[in-house]
C-alpha cells in the first residue's frame, strides 16, 4: 500500500498485511497460517475445525464480562479476477494496492476487500487494548465465494456467542438483516465434431469491456451479459448463412456477471464482408441499448486460420436457441421490501471440454419456492434443447427479523454517532448468515461493512472514508451490547 496515512490506522495496517497473503478460494492455507500466528503472537485462544474455519477468542474488557458474547465474522477467501493484460499469480503474488482519490484499488486485479476488510477489522479489534467490549469470538470461514463450504461445514458448539455481526456487506450506512438463498443449475450439451469446410471464412468474434460485477448485488443494474450478447449475434449469423461454430467460451465465475465471451466461427468465403457489416450493425444496436450501463462495451471480429473440426450443427442449433431462451437478470422484485430484488438468474459461463459444452447458471431468491421455480424454468429451457441438466443443493436465505435486539442497538448507535438513520435492508447476494442460523437458530444477527464497488471484478475498489465510519460504528455497537 502506498505510504499514505489511511485511517483508521490499525484497520488499514492489517488490511495491508492481509493483501500480502495469497488466499484464493479453496487455497486458504497461507491466510490460515497467518491467523494462527497472529493469535499466538497476541496470546489469544484459537482453534480450527475440519473444514479449516478459524475461531479466535478475546476476553471482555475488565468490567464488561456480563455483556453477551459477540461473534465477529468474515470469510478468508477472495475472488481472483484480473484483466487479460495483467501478469499475476494469485497463488503466490501479493495484491498490489494504490490510492486513487478517496478510493483504494488494486493494479489490474480484484482488490480482495471482499472480504479482506472484514478480516482486517477483526484483527484490529483483537489486537486493540484501548476499546471497550464484552467477550468476543472472531470467526474466519473458508471458501465462501465458490460454495459457502466453511459455513456449510460449521458444527454446532464450535462457537458460543449469542450475537453475530457479519462484516461482509458493501454499503456503509446500511445494515443488512436478510439475504437471498441460491443454487447453481448446470447444463451439459454432449457433441460430436464434424469436418469443417476449409474453403470458408474463419473468424473470431468477441464481446469485451463489459462492467460485469456481482451476480447478486449488481443484477439489478441493467448491465449486459457477455454470453447473452455473443449468442444473440451468433443466432443472427446462423439464420442468414451456412454457419459453423468451432469453439465458444464466455464468463468464468458462477457468481460474476460475465464481462467477456468469444467464439470461433466459419461461413462461406463470399460472406466475409457481409459478416463484418452485420457485426457493425449489431455493435451499433447494443451500444445504443447499453449506452448508460456499458460505456466501454466493444466487439471484435478478426480473421482466423481454418481449423479442422467444428461442433455438430444440430447441437449448435440447440445450444444457441437454449441460451437465447434462458432467462437472465432480475425476474421478480420483493413485495415486502421496496427496491429489493427477490428472484434472479445469471447466465454465468459457457465452457467447452472434450465432447461437452458446459453452461453454468446461478439462481437467487429470498423465497425458497421462488428460487426452485427459477431453477426449474432454466432447466426446462435447456432440457428442451437436449442438454443434461443438474441443479445443486444450494444454500438457504436469511429471513429478516426487524425486532432484533442487536439491530436496535446498531440503529441507535448510528443515529447517535452520525445524526442520521441507517438504512435497514435485505440483500440479494448470498451471505453465510442463513447457514449459521441453521446450526445456531438463536443467533441475533446483522451484517455491515464499508462501501465497496465493483467487487468480483478488477474494478473492485473500497471507499476510504467509509472505513472509518464503519469502524467507529462497530466499536460503539460493541460497547453497547445487551447484558446476558
Amino acid at each position: 500500500m502506498e505510504n499514505i496515512q489511511l485511517k483508521p490506522t490499525s484497520v488499514f495496517h492489517y488490511f495491508d498485511e492481509v493483501c500480502q497473503v495469497p488466499r484464493p478460494s479453496k487455497h486458504e492455507e497461507k491466510i490460515r497460517a497467518y491467523l494462527l500466528a497472529f493469535a499466538e503472537k497476541h496470546s489469544l485462544e484459537v482453534k480450527t475445525d475440519e473444514a479449516g474455519n478459524v475461531l479466535i477468542k478475546k476476553p471482555a474488557t475488565p468490567g464488561m464480562e456480563s455483556l453477551k458474547t459477540v461473534i465477529l465474522q468474515s470469510h478468508i477467501d477472495m475472488v481472483c479476477e484480473k484483466n487479460g493484460d495483467v501478469e499475476h499469480d494469485f497463488l503466490n503474488d501479493p495484491i498490489q494496492t494504490y490510492v486513487d482519490g478517496e478510493w483504494l484499488k488494486a493494479k489490474g486485479t480484484t482488490l480482495g476487500a471482499d472480504n479482506g476488510i472484514g478480516i482486517a477489522t477483526q484483527l484490529a479489534v483483537l489486537a486493540a487494548d484501548d476499546i471497550q467490549h464484552g467477550p468476543i469470538e472472531c470467526l474466519f470461514t473458508v471458501d465462501e465465494e465458490t460454495g459457502l463450504t466453511g459455513a456449510f461445514a460449521l458444527k454446532e458448539g464450535f462457537m458460543e456467542g449469542d450475537i453475530l455481526i457479519n462484516l461482509d456487506s458493501e454499503d456503509e450506512g446500511e445494515l443488512f438483516i436478510g439475504c437471498a438463498g441460491g443454487a447453481n443449475t448446470t447444463a451439459e450439451f454432449a457433441y460430436q465434431t464434424i469436418d469443417a469446410p476449409q474453403d470458408y471464412f474463419f473468424f473470431r468474434v468477441a464481446i469485451k469491456g463489459l462492467s460485469g460485477g456481482h451476480s447478486g448485488d449488481d443484477i439489478n443494474k441493467n448491465r449486459a451479459n457477455a454470453n447473452k450478447l455473443l449468442v444473440r449475434f451468433l443466432t443472427q449469423l446462423q439464420a442468414k448463412y451456412d454457419f459453423y461454430l468451432c469453439h465458444i467460451d464466455g464468463g468464468n465465475l458462477h457468481n460474476a456477471i460475465p464481462r467477456e465471451a468469444e467464439a470461433l466461427c466459419a461461413v462461406p468465403m463470399k460472406y466475409k464482408e457481409p459478416v463484418r457489416i452485420d457485426m457493425n450493425i449489431y455493435t451499433a444496436e447494443i451500444e445504443n441499448e447499453y449506452s448508460v450501463t456499458e460505456p466501454n462495451l466493444r466487439t471484435e471480429l478478426s480473421s482466423e486460420s481454418p481449423v479442422a473440426k467444428a461442433i455438430d450443427r444440430q447441437v449448435v442449433k440447440n445450444l444457441l436457441k437454449s441460451v437465447y431462451a434462458v432467462h437472465n437478470g432480475v425476474y421478480a422484485m420483493s413485495q415486502d421490501m421496496e427496491g429489493l430484488v427477490e428472484t434472479s438468474s445469471n447466465l454465468a459461463s459457457i465452457k467447452m471440454e472434450e465432447g461437452c459444452i458446459r453452461i453454468v447458471t446461478s439462481q437467487r431468491s429470498s423465497i425458497l419456492s421462488s428460487r426452485q421455480d427459477m431453477s426449474e424454468m432454466i432447466r426446462s429451457a435447456f432440457e428442451l434443447g437436449g442438454a443434461k441438466v443438474t441443479t445443486g443443493d444450494g444454500y438457504p436465505g436469511w429471513k429478516p427479523n426487524p425486532s432484533s435486539d442487536i439491530l436496535r442497538v446498531a440503529v441507535e448507535s448510528y443515529k447517535r454517532l452520525f445524526g442520521v438513520e441507517p438504512k435497514v435492508k435485505a440483500i440479494h447476494a448470498g451471505l453465510e448468515c442463513g447457514l449459521f442460523l441453521e446450526k445456531y437458530p438463536s443467533l441475533d444477527m446483522f451484517s455491515t461493512g464499508p462501501t465497496l464497488r465493483g467487487v468480483h471484478s478488477p474494478d473492485e475498489r473500497m471507499h476510504i472514508p467509509s472505513v472509518e465510519k464503519f469502524w467507529q460504528h462497530l466499536l460503539d455497537v460493541l460497547a453497547h451490547v445487551p447484558q446476558k
